[in-house]
C-alpha cells in the first residue's frame, strides 16, 4: 500500500542572466558570472564527497580508460541510448558510455566494491534534462538489487550533508532554499520504492506517462516521472521494470524472466540514479543477449567472466548534473556544465 504525501511546490528558481550554452564566445562569459564559481564549488563538492563516503565504506577507486569495444546501452530491442563511436588509429571503437563493466571487472578485484567519477559519453542530442557528454558517478558492489537500492539511498544523503556543510549559502542564493537538502540530510524526506507495474497503475496507463514500446515492454516519460512525483512526495526507487526496456546485463526478476532486477530513484527532475543487479552465470548473459538481440560476439568476453569468475554484484549510476539541477532547483541541465559539449560541433575551448 503506498502512503501519498503531497509534494511541497518548490519555490521559484532565481532568474539568472546566464551565457546560451550555444553561444561560441560563452566561455568567456563564464569567467564573470558568479553562478559557475558556485558551480566549480559544488561539484568540488560532490567529487571530495563521494570519495570519502565510499572510502570509509572501504570500496576503491578504479582509473578506467575513456574507450571500450562493448558498450553497456547496446542497441538492444528496448535500447533509447545510442552509443559514440569513433575510429582510433584505424580501429573502431566507442566513447565509454558507462564503465559499469569494468566495475563489475574490479569486484573481482576489490573485495568491498568499487566506484569512479568520470565523463560518459551519449550520441542522443543534448536537451533540458540531457547532456551529450556528463559526470556519471558509479558504484559496483558484491551483493543484490535491494544492496545497492540502500548504498544510493546512502550516497545521496551523505551527498546533502556535504553539500549543506560547505555550500549552503550558494544554493540558498540561487535555489531559494536549502529546505529539501536539510530534510534529505535530516531522514525527513520519505523515499518510496514501488514495482513498475504499481506505478503504472498509479499513473492510470496514460500513454502520455506510461509509454508502451513496440515489443511490449514499457517506459515512464519525463511526464510520468514528474507526476509520479507529485502524487507521491519526496524520492521515489521504481523497481522491477520489463526487461526489455533495460540493458541486457540486468539480473532477471527471480521466476520471471519478463521483469528485471533493477530500479530508477526519481527525484527533482526525474530519473538520477539508475541501479541493478547483474547476472551471476554466463548462461543468465547468454539468454539475455538472445532476449534483448544483441549480438553475442561484442560480449562474449563478459561472458567467459561471469563463466570463470561468477560473482552477485549489484550497483548504480548517478549523472552528477542531474543531481545538481535538484540541489539547485534548475530547470535545464545544460547549464550545469563549465565547458559545454554538443554532439556534432566543436566547442571552445
Amino acid at each position: 500500500m503506498t502512503t501519498t504525501i503531497p509534494a511541497a511546490a518548490p519555490p521559484a528558481p532565481r532568474v539568472l542572466s546566464l551565457p546560451a550554452w550555444s553561444d561560441p564566445e560563452r566561455y568567456l562569459a563564464v569567467l564573470e558570472n558568479p553562478w559557475f564559481r558556485l558551480l566549480v564549488d559544488l561539484q568540488d563538492c560532490v567529487t571530495a564527497a563521494t570519495v570519502e563516503h565510499w572510502s570509509r565504506r572501504g570500496l576503491r577507486t578504479l582509473h578506467l580508460p575513456v574507450t571500450t569495444g562493448a558498450v553497456s546501452s547496446p542497441m538492444g530491442r528496448g535500447s533509447d541510448s545510442l552509443p559514440v563511436e569513433v575510429e582510433l588509429f584505424g580501429v573502431p571503437t566507442y566513447l565509454a558510455d558507462s564503465m559499469q563493466f569494468m566495475l563489475e571487472y574490479g569486484c573481482r578485484l576489490a573485495d568491498h566494491g568499487c566506484y569512479y567519477v568520470m565523463p560518459s559519453f551519449r550520441g542522443e542530442s543534448a536537451d533540458a534534462t540531457h547532456l551529450c557528454q556528463f559526470y556519471h558517478s558509479e558504484i559496483e558492489i558484491p551483493g543484490g538489487l535491494d544492496d545497492a537500492m540502500d548504498a544510493a539511498d546512502g550516497y545521496v544523503t551523505a551527498l546533502a550533508r556535504a553539500v549543506l556543510e560547505r555550500g549552503a549559502d550558494g544554493v540558498r542564493t540561487y535555489a531559494g532554499t536549502t529546505s529539501h537538502l536539510e530534510s534529505l540530510a535530516e531522514g525527513r524526506t520519505p523515499i518510496h520504492r514501488i514495482a513498475f507495474d504499481e506505478a503504472a497503475r498509479i499513473l492510470d496507463h496514460d500513454p502520455a506517462c506510461v509509454r508502451p514500446g513496440e515489443g511490449g515492454w514499457r517506459t515512464l516519460t519525463r511526464e510520468g516521472e514528474a507526476r509520479l512525483l507529485r502524487r507521491l512526495g519526496g524520492f521515489a526507487w521504481v523497481t522491477d521494470w520489463d526487461h526489455l526496456a533495460v540493458p541486457f546485463y540486468q539480473a532477471f526478476h527471480p521466476g520471471d524472466e519478463g521483469r528485471a532486477r533493477n530500479a530508477d530513484l526519481l527525484f527533482g527532475p526525474g530519473e538520477i540514479i539508475g541501479c541493478g543487479e547483474r547476472h551471476t552465470d554466463a548462461a543468465s548473459v547468454e539468454r539475455a543477449l538472445a532476449l534483448h538481440e544483441v549480438p553475442v560476439e561484442p560480449y562474449a568476453w563478459y561472458r567467459d567472466l561471469k563463466a570463470r569468475f561468477p560473482l552477485r554484484t549489484a550497483g548504480f549510476g548517478m549523472g552528477v548534473e542531474r543531481f545538481l539541477m535538484w540541489v539547485l532547483n534548475h530547470r535545464d541541465i545544460r547549464d550545469l556544465q563549465i565547458l559545454p559539449r554538443s554532439n556534432g560541433s566543436l566547442d571552445n575551448p
